[in-house]
Formats: structure tokens, C-alpha cells, sequence
């Protein structure tokens, strides 16, 4: 016979979901009000601006800094970080959820440590990587650090996702004809669908939102990318920080990811569930 939650457990069950929302949306919320204030409105402690403006966006993209350039090298790095990491990525999880092989487990272990690494302990390193492939001041060299510290958390979540797969499609693929990548491409790749949409949104997160390599690996302007070009928006002078700009900047960056979370969360979901109940 079910129970009934009492009143005072569904109270405090809503007010703590409302509290989790309130501590969640609001620095957006503020973020997004104060980017439509300017002068001494942005030191108001009202939340709603008295008269909202537009200017902080527009100057944004009138200023000094090509911030519209640094938004779609942010784009580009990405989206190609993302590209190659989950092509690898799902690749290498095939190996390692579904071939048996010595030394399978020491392996694993090793991509896990590997993710672990920060990433100042091997930023010289990086360094003469970057220079010796000619990809020093470039936007699109960053795809390679970004790249090596994004696989091995793609590839250990893929893995765990690849080892749940029924084996009995794999075992009919094979009987079919199919080689190893007709069998991931054509026969794993729908099922893994929610698993690769929640792990590439994660990828894409770090990669739009890195910054230690981003800012030791690019010094031209135009080679930047967002969070870089954010840290870097001065003033007039010296002694004025522009905060209109920087929340403006700031909404400009956060936007593309709510709306690839609202799109593709029912995938997300799948997810990050799949596997945690077995029918």
C-alpha cells in the first residue's frame, strides 16, 4: 500500500526545489539586467533596470576588440573539438567496451588519470607542441589541447555506455557480413545517441568556456577567443571597469548554451540516466 508523503514533507520538497531554482537563474537573471544598464543605473540595487538600453550590445561589437571574431573562432574551435573527440571517442570505446583484450583494465585506468591531470602541469609541454606543429597564435591549434583533455572523459563515458549494448546485435551484424565499422556506425550509433548528445554537450561546455589555453597559446587579437576576449574589455580609462559590457558579453556566451541544453534535453536526459535502471 503507497503512503502518502505528510504536507510538511511536500512543503519542504517544493520550497527546496524553489530554492535550487532561485540560486541557479538568478546570477543569470542579474547578468541579464544589468547588461540593459548603464551609467550610474548599473550601481542601483534595484534588479530591473529604470531605463533599459541596447548600448552595451552595440558597443560590444563597435569596440577596440573584434568580439564578433572571437565568437565564431569560440564556435569553430568548439564545434571541431567536439567533431574529433567523440569520432575518437566513440571509436576507442568500441575497443575497449566490446573486444576483450590483456591489459584492458590498466588501460582504463590509465585514460581516467589521464583526465585528471591539471592543466598547468603540462602547459610548458603543450608549449612546444604548439610551437613545433606551427600552431602557436592560431584559434585552430587550440583544438589539440582541447582535444587531448576532452578524450579521455568522452572515452570513459562511452565506454560505459558501449558495454551495455545488447551483445546479440552485435553477434547478428557480424553473422551479416558487417566489419568493425559498419557495426559502430550503422548498428551502435542510434543506440548511442542520447549517450553522445549529453557527452558532446559536456565537450562543447569545456572547450567554449576554456581559458588557461586559450590565453597562453593566443596572443593576436584576432585569433582569440570569448572568454579571453571577455577577461580583456577595458574602459575609457584605466580606473573604469565596464561591467554593461562585460554582462553583455557575458549573455552573449551563455545564451548558445541554454539553448543547446533546452533543445537537446530530452536526449540529455536519456543520458545521463541510461543504464541505471536494467529491465
Amino acid at each position: 500500500m503507497n503512503q502518502q508523503r505528510p504536507l510538511w514533507g511536500n512543503i519542504a520538497l517544493y520550497g527546496a526545489a524553489v530554492l535550487v531554482v532561485v540560486i541557479s537563474v538568478y546570477p543569470f537573471l542579474y547578468t541579464l539586467a544589468t547588461s540593459f544598464k548603464t551609467g550610474n543605473d548599473l550601481f542601483s540595487t534595484s534588479l530591473l533596470p529604470t531605463q533599459a538600453t541596447m548600448r552595451n550590445y552595440v558597443q560590444l561589437f563597435e569596440g577596440r576588440q573584434p568580439f564578433g571574431r572571437h565568437l565564431l573562432n569560440s564556435i569553430m574551435v568548439a564545434t571541431v573539438t567536439v567533431a574529433l573527440a567523440m569520432l575518437m571517442a566513440v571509436t576507442a570505446s568500441y575497443a575497449l567496451g566490446r573486444i576483450q583484450f590483456k591489459g584492458k583494465s590498466a588501460l582504463l585506468l590509465a585514460i581516467l588519470a589521464v583526465s585528471m591531470f591539471p592543466q598547468v602541469a603540462v602547459l610548458s609541454g603543450m608549449f612546444e607542441l604548439m610551437q613545433a606543429l606551427g600552431l602557436y597564435n592560431r584559434a585552430i591549434g587550440l583544438v589539440v589541447p582541447y582535444t587531448i583533455f576532452t578524450l579521455p572523459f568522452t572515452v570513459w563515458i562511452l565506454t560505459t555506455f558501449m558495454r551495455g549494448l545488447p551483445k546479440e546485435l552485435e553477434e547478428a551484424a557480424i553473422m551479416d557480413g558487417c566489419g568493425p565499422l559498419r557495426i559502430i556506425f550503422q548498428v551502435f550509433m542510434p543506440l548511442l545517441a542520447p549517450a553522445l548528445v549529453s557527452t558532446g554537450l559536456l565537450a562543447f561546455i569545456g572547450a567554449w568556456n576554456e581559458f588557461l589555453f586559450a590565453l597562453t597559446f593566443v596572443t593576436v587579437d584576432t585569433e582569440r577567443t570569448v572568454p579571453v576576449s571577455i577577461s580583456l574589455i577595458t574602459g575609457a580609462t584605466a580606473y573604469e571597469i565596464p561591467w554593461g559590457s562585460i554582462m553583455a558579453a557575458s549573455v552573449i556566451v551563455t545564451v548558445p548554451l541554454v539553448l543547446l541544453v533546452l533543445i537537446f534535453q530530452q536526449k540529455i536526459v536519456s543520458g545521463l540516466t541510461a543504464g541505471a535502471v536494467k529491465g
